[in-house]
């Protein structure tokens, strides 16, 4: 059967790799986010939106007619900024602000937008074990998926027509990861070591493993943090 999925944020990494994924498989991919890979703007299964959804504030105006009257069987909530690896302490509020604007506010505005015009049976947050684990200089991004995954948790609940989860996909070759291993110093930070020495996968392989794991998130609990490290 076909599946109609929308994902957030397919410029690269794993938002074009669960992009390519579904369509691979004969799928219909809505996209929302500032780009797409070209090589999908000839696929008659794909339907992309440009918006920065950093503008929360125009999301509910811009993005409804989008997403009206449509019924997905899966959201994706992928689009997500790092932020600037440094210590909170020289970290301005108005950095935090930023980060917590795309990983979380306009989170929101797309479950409100969606749970009022489209139909929709479950949405996926990708979160982080960040969220969970705090490390020197990640401040910003722990503290916006944390918030991500308590997001999900409580509308978990006003919403219980709709399942929803928060998953860690592991860690995945994607800009954001070549930044830290390029530019952030690891004795300053020891957290860029141990990713540098961990297993890090390819955007295909980590699709391929969270479009396998998406219909077993549907066994636990609606509004959990599950890691697909431990799901396999």
């Amino acid at each position: 059967m076909v599946k109609n999925i929308l994902i957030t944020g397919i410029g690269s990494g794993l938002g074009e790799a669960l992009a390519k994924e579904y369509l691979s498989k004969g799928d219909h991919v809505y996209a929302i986010g500032r780009s797409f890979p070209k090589e999908l703007d000839h696929d008659p299964h794909f339907f992309f939106f440009p918006f920065d959804l950093s503008q929360t504030f125009m999301i509910q105006s811009s993005i409804k007619e989008f997403i009206d009257k449509h019924s997905f069987d899966l959201v994706i909530l992928n689009a997500g900024i790092l932020g600037e690896i440094k210590t909170l302490k020289e970290m301005e509020v108005t950095e935090i602000k930023e980060v917590m604007e795309l990983n979380v506010w306009a989170n929101k505005e797309l479950i409100d937008l969606l749970s009022t015009y489209a139909s929709v049976k479950q949405i996926v947050g990708i979160s982080s074990g960040a969220a969970v684990n705090g490390s020197k200089g990640w401040g910003a991004y722990s503290l916006s998926k944390s918030a991500l995954n308590m997001l999900l948790n409580v509308y978990a609940k006003e919403l219980p027509h709709i399942h929803f989860t928060s998953l860690a996909p592991g860690v995945i070759d994607t800009p954001m990861v070549q930044q830290i291993i390029k530019y952030v110093d690891e004795t300053e930070f020891p957290s860029a070591r141990r990713l540098k020495e961990g297993k890090i996968q390819s955007p295909k392989e980590a699709a391929r493993l969270l479009v396998a794991t998406f219909n077993i998130l549907l066994d636990y609990e609606s509004g959990s943090f599950l890691d697909v490290r431990e799901i396999s």
